[in-house]
């Protein structure tokens, strides 16, 4: 705190930057005036060809057919590869033979009980 009193002692609290008179009253126009004159630019139109129009809106184009395919391969269902379309397909129950009921039902290892269970499911839905 001492040091500040001392320095304001001899300083003294006055503003010590002085501003002639009248400064800021001409400084805009003496600063337009020193300014350098604007060269004018002239723009000679250049001719536009065809591909240059067109170019935008077969972006756009191709954007929107992107677009509708990406869309439309998202939306489909797809198959697994591996997938008989004979098991696919629904398959006629008068067709089908006792001889091919008996080797399926060997090959699904079932026993009776839960082939009743199995059947009995099936029949409620």
């Amino acid at each position: 705190m001492k040091e500040e009193d001392i320095l304001l002692k001899k300083l003294g609290k006055e503003n010590s930057f002085k501003v002639p008179d009248g400064y800021f009253e001409n400084l805009t126009s003496e600063v337009i005036n020193k300014l350098p004159e604007k060269e004018k630019v002239v723009f000679e139109e250049e001719s536009v060809s065809t591909w240059t129009r067109l170019k935008p809106l077969l972006y756009l184009a191709a954007m929107f057919v992107g677009a509708a395919l990406i869309i439309r391969v998202a939306s489909t269902e797809h198959k697994p590869a591996a997938v008989d379309e004979v098991a696919v397909t629904e398959v006629d129950t008068e067709v089908v033979s006792d001889e091919m009921l008996d080797v399926a039902l060997d090959r699904a290892m079932l026993d009776d009980y839960s082939l009743y269970v199995y059947l009995s499911d099936a029949s409620v839905e």
